[in-house]
């Protein structure tokens, strides 16, 4: 039997999603949380995986076993066996085939960013002190619905098998003191969110023009984007998939 699993996490103490060799990873922390309440060694599978400091707000990941699960006492149990950093939100029973990442049809990411010294944001946000043309950014930000290729967002040395994502929405947006990225696709490369920040808070800065990240993404040149924002300040907030698969 396949089970999905819903969760978030504070990626602050972790070096992203993925199990690394020299370093915890929320992955590693579920794996072993499974295995010592099931009493057998449990693999998860993600819907995708976070940098080293990325925060997730609403994740999903899959495991299979040989039983059935009381899913709600399963769950209890995993929100009392695992860090305060990581909770569990659901846990149910899909069809052997589903995939957390390859059913997945959109991801939502925010990108966090204040302007105010706030030390209870200090880990939550990008404390930017620049004065930013937020309607140039969004004005900047409508180019990432007419392309498709964002080799120029992606990291260096990705092996990957295409660099096409469809963008469904990009903007910007302020809640209360905080200045949020709000930007969805049916796929994101490795990096590309906090290039594109990166990129779009040049154009805020007046460092660039549109015209100039039309430019960019037409180079298909990392090297020509901006650079990369701190970890902190992203957050993955939703992985939306067909409705025969979530409740």
């Amino acid at each position: 039997m396949r089970y999905f699993l819903e969760f978030s996490y504070n990626g602050k103490n972790y070096h992203g999603w993925q199990i690394q060799p020299n370093g915890i990873t929320v992955q590693e922390m579920l794996e072993k949380a499974l295995s010592t309440l099931l009493r057998k060694e449990i693999r998860v599978i993600g819907a995708g995986r976070t940098d080293t400091g990325v925060h997730a707000k609403q994740m999903y990941a899959h495991f299979d076993v040989d039983e059935f699960l009381d899913v709600l006492v399963l769950q209890k149990k995993l929100n009392s066996f695992l860090p305060a950093d990581i909770a569990v939100h659901d846990l149910f029973l899909v069809d052997d085939e589903a995939h957390t990442r390859f059913d997945a049809i959109e991801r939502t990411y925010e990108y966090w960013i204040t302007a105010r010294k706030n030390p209870f944001l200090t880990d939550a946000a990008y404390y930017l002190k620049y004065d930013l043309d937020v309607e140039a950014m969004n004005d900047a930000a409508k180019l990432l619905f007419e392309f498709k290729d964002f080799q120029c967002f992606s990291k260096s040395n990705t092996d990957v098998k295409t660099y096409f994502c469809d963008v469904k929405e990009a903007y910007w947006k302020y809640d209360g003191e905080k200045l949020v990225f709000t930007v969805t696709a049916d796929r994101f490369l490795r990096n590309m969110v906090r290039a594109i920040v990166g990129t779009l808070l040049d154009v805020g800065k007046g460092k660039i023009s549109k015209d100039d990240v039309k430019k960019i993404i037409e180079s298909k040149n990392r090297s020509k984007a901006g650079v990369s924002v701190p970890a902190h300040g992203l957050y993955l907030v939703k992985v939306k998939y067909p409705s025969s698969i979530t409740k």
